[in-house]
């Protein structure tokens, strides 16, 4: 079983930086983060021609929680930098039943 190490995150945004979304790279996951490192370049000279400014960014994966995460956030501050991180949310579901009596123990 192949394990992701990293997600590459592009965004296009219009020009005054008022409007942004994501856009999907030739290649999203990466076994390793370098891979993504050394394939960011590319992503953004193949998707220049049809998005007026581009943002990417490599996020690094734990293979030990790759199926755990849930969040992608990500905001394009105003001096360009594309700030974005992948979480797992602390959503904590219990079920369980309930006795009608409670149990005794002699």
């Amino acid at each position: 079983m192949e394990h992701i190490a990293a997600l590459l995150l592009v965004v296009s945004c219009s020009q005054d930086l008022s409007g942004c979304r994501e856009v999907r790279p030739p290649t999203a996951v990466f076994e390793a983060f370098e891979d993504c490192q050394s394939e960011l370049p590319n992503a953004l000279s193949t998707l220049a021609p049809g998005y007026p400014r581009l943002f990417a960014k490599c996020l690094q994966v734990d293979p030990a929680l790759e199926d755990d995460y849930d969040q992608l956030t990500w905001n394009v501050l105003p001096n360009g930098t594309l700030d974005a991180s992948l979480s797992v949310s602390k959503v904590v579901v219990a079920s369980g039943t309930a006795s009608a009596k409670p149990a005794y123990v002699h």
